[in-house]
């Protein structure tokens, strides 16, 4: 009864601990009520790729993205962030303070990830989760969220491209975007989708955005409208998401190379930046190119898995407090990682680059510094150089075993006496005329001689011959004896032989 009364005492504890942790957790979710729609219904325009090109202006040709070559300081830190706050004026004049992050990235390719809510395949499985969770998960220095999403279902939106690895493909959606190629190729602007999966020089992070804020170092949010409105919705829902106040996340580059995260705190139509303000802000801090990500109660920004902007959304539990949205991707800024982590087994991982162990080479470490044909037909590649096969030696297993040694790289000594060899490769020893035995140590019985004692003695008068030479003129001193018991057990051995 007692271990009864333990028992249940046990299960009220667990179910309590598992509500207190629900509860918790609930308390922390936002209501999303801060919902920032650049479109009234569904995302995107309609029309294609050719559309956007045709609109746009003739200095830009056929292209409708801007390349840039990132910046590769290697250097530490890897990035750096600052709090700023700005006076901004609006239409009527009037100053309104705003504040926010801004984060330069000095190795972009190396140190700049696209992730996805949760980790790899939260957008399949329309995940959404918090910035903190996301960037805890990934070990993220600075992060800030990306792509939007349908904040009722969890789907991710546009092309998403996270670390190599091709997430979504919205099929020519023309959204603004953001890219990082596999030479460190910086890009901005709108993509075909041939260019989206373009296996050249492909793209190893992408996000969508919605409206290109600056192109070329000038404010191109007017052309983004034509190219990005949707013409089969109402008119002017793209253009009050550009002329709202509200909070807002973007990123750019500037002339060095280096990616531009910022983050602007707000509340729309209360507090914030309307997307005129944020690109003259960013323009004015030597921005190039930038485009626009998801913005309102989804923009977040998280130092080292802390949040470490004010939120816009209400919490859930209790309205007067202020909670982070679940959200979809994440660009995510973290330490430079190897390729693969754990350099193939075969070194340790150091800013980026593998420090291979003894008799491994490459970038991951999953090469042998011995490589065939290295050691010839008579041994083995290993990460200790060559390994040679019995009765071998040498630096490349081109010499043989020296006399007197046998086996594996030659490292066993022979034991064959009275001048005996053996053979390199099993140590068997050979016999010269006179002696045998497997070392060779036993000299021919009387009666015989020869090779193996094979050979009977043919002297008059039953005289013992040589045991080598089977010369019948020899005198033997001192061993007779032994050689007679010698003889004796030798010929018993012939004969059950």
């Amino acid at each position: 009864m007692a271990a009864k009364s333990v028992k249940c005492w046990h299960l009220w504890l667990l179910l309590l601990l598992s509500v207190r942790a629900s509860v918790a957790k609930n308390s922390r979710r936002s209501m999303n009520d801060d919902v920032l729609r650049p479109y009234t219904h569904g995302h995107g325009p309609a029309h294609s790729h050719r559309y956007v090109r045709d609109c746009q202006g003739i200095l830009y040709g056929n292209t409708t993205h801007e390349s840039w070559a990132s910046s590769n300081d290697r250097g530490q830190p890897v990035a750096e962030s600052r709090l700023f706050v700005t006076d901004v004026k609006d239409v009527g004049g009037v100053s309104r303070w705003v504040y926010g992050h801004m984060t330069v990235v000095h190795d972009p390719l190396q140190t700049v990830s696209v992730v996805e809510p949760g980790g790899p395949g939260g957008c399949k499985m329309n995940h959404q989760v918090s910035v903190e969770e996301t960037a805890e998960a990934a070990g993220c220095l600075y992060a800030q969220n990306a792509g939007f999403f349908n904040t009722k279902s969890g789907v991710c939106l546009g092309n998403v491209v996270s670390n190599g690895r091709l997430v979504q493909d919205s099929r020519g959606l023309q959204n603004a975007h953001f890219g990082i190629r596999k030479d460190g190729t910086l890009v901005f602007g709108y993509l075909s989708q041939e260019e989206v999966l373009d296996k050249s020089n492909p793209f190893v992070q992408l996000v969508s955005g919605v409206i290109w804020l600056l192109r070329n170092g000038e404010i191109y949010i007017r052309q983004s409208l034509e190219a990005e409105c949707n013409k089969t919705q109402e008119t002017g829902s793209l253009q009050k998401f550009v002329e709202v106040v509200s909070a807002r996340t973007a990123v750019g580059h500037d002339a060095a190379g280096k990616l531009i995260l910022l983050h602007i705190d707000g509340q729309t139509e209360i507090r914030g930046m309307n997307l005129w303000q944020l690109a003259n802000y960013m323009k004015d801090n030597g921005v190039i190119n930038a485009i626009n990500l998801d913005g309102g109660g989804s923009s977040t920004y998280v130092v080292n898995g802390s949040l470490a902007s004010y939120p816009s959304d209400h919490c859930k539990s209790d309205s007067k407090w202020r909670c982070s949205r679940e959200v979809s991707t994440v660009l995510c800024v973290h330490k430079r990682r190897c390729q693969p982590a754990n350099c193939s087994g075969n070194g340790e991982c150091v800013d980026g680059h593998c420090l291979c162990k003894k008799g491994w080479q490459g970038s991951a470490c999953d090469s042998l510094v011995c490589q065939p044909p290295a050691c010839g037909p008579h041994g083995v590649c290993t990460q200790d150089g060559c390994v040679c096969d019995a009765g071998w030696r040498g630096k490349n297993c081109s010499q043989e075993c020296l006399t007197g040694f046998y086996g594996d790289s030659c490292n066993k000594t022979c034991s064959c006496a009275n001048g005996g060899s053996c053979d390199p490769v099993s140590g068997r020893c050979t016999c010269l005329p006179g002696f045998y035995g497997e070392t060779c140590k036993q000299a021919c019985p009387l009666g015989f001689f020869g090779l193996s004692c094979a050979e009977k003695c043919d002297c008059d008068d039953l005289c013992s011959c040589d045991p080598q030479t089977g010369s019948c003129n020899v005198t033997f001193q001192g061993e007779t004896n032994n050689t007679l018991h010698d003889g004796l057990s030798f010929l018993l051995v012939l004969l059950h032989s």
